[in-house]
């Protein structure tokens, strides 16, 4: 006849969960929308790969994208804790995980999204303004000494130069060529046999993304867990909360309030590109 553990032995199946939100920044910000850094989450994920009992690592994915670095970063962690653990690690997909969003969904064993999730994206983009004629207008002269051909590139007050757009765009191109494989290795044989739409940087539904092999299923996070170990499970939140104000400003906290205001435009920027 089967054994019943006593209760004190009893585990309750836990999954800790890691939030990933916001834009996919270089750096820490002191004030405003809170970046998503590898120096700021590979310890949050040390540590909820390290949870005791657990048996799968959640990620919680809402990001319109941001730096390929960090994104690399930050996956290949993911990688490194999940082989070192022996978890599994499934990704939700919230309102959106696009470009670098996807990049991070991508380092889970399965992505789940909600049907109207905005998921894709993958490409690489580089944009900015130019005012060529803006100090001449008024007179301003502008001296710029520099060694090096391209040291110059881009300048956003000086007329573009066919060369310099060549040269970023060969990086570009190598970035994405970095995605690129980064999603064929990781999505494999379940992504649909049509890379110049599925790679063509164009978004779609969790719907239309689950149609694209980009997602495993349809589903929140709290169902999926559920049917897979059980109504008791324990989802144990490792993520840090947010906060606008996070050091002192001191003398500076004109500067960096205006910096954290420009952070959160651009931020919202970044999601109103894809109707967010």
């Amino acid at each position: 006849m089967p054994i019943s553990l006593p209760f004190w032995r009893r585990r309750t199946p836990t999954v800790p969960l890691v939030r990933l939100a916001g834009v996919v920044g270089m750096r820490a910000r002191p004030v405003g929308p809170e970046a998503v850094t590898a120096t700021g989450i590979v310890p949050v994920l040390r540590r909820a790969f390290s949870a005791r009992g657990a048996k799968a690592v959640a990620l919680a994915i809402n990001s319109p994208g941001g730096s390929p670095v960090q994104c690399g970063l930050i996956s290949r962690e993911v990688r490194h804790l999940a082989a070192k653990h022996d978890l599994p690690v499934l990704a939700f997909v919230e309102d959106i995980a696009a470009s670098g969003g996807y990049w991070l969904a991508c380092a889970a064993d399965e992505i789940f999204a909600l049907s109207s999730s905005v998921v894709g994206s993958i490409g690489v983009i580089n944009a900015g303004f130019g005012f060529p004629q803006l100090l001449e207008r008024f007179g301003v002269e502008r001296r710029v000494y520099a060694e090096g051909k391209h040291k110059g590139m881009m300048d956003p007050f000086s007329p573009v130069r066919e060369e310099d757009v060549a040269v970023l765009q060969a990086v570009l191109k190598d970035i994405r060529t970095d995605f690129l494989e980064h999603v064929q290795e990781r999505r494999g044989a379940r992504l649909k046999n049509d890379p110049e739409q599925v790679f063509s940087a164009a978004v779609w539904s969790g719907r239309g993304a689950l149609n694209l092999g980009l997602v495993d299923a349809l589903g929140d996070m709290g169902t999926v867990l559920r049917d897979r170990f059980g109504d008791n499970v324990r989802v144990r939140d490792f993520t840090p909360k947010r906060r606008w104000f996070r050091s002192p400003l001191g003398a500076h906290r004109g500067a960096a309030l205006a910096a954290g205001l420009l952070d959160e435009l651009e931020e919202r920027a970044l999601y109103a590109r894809y109707g967010l």
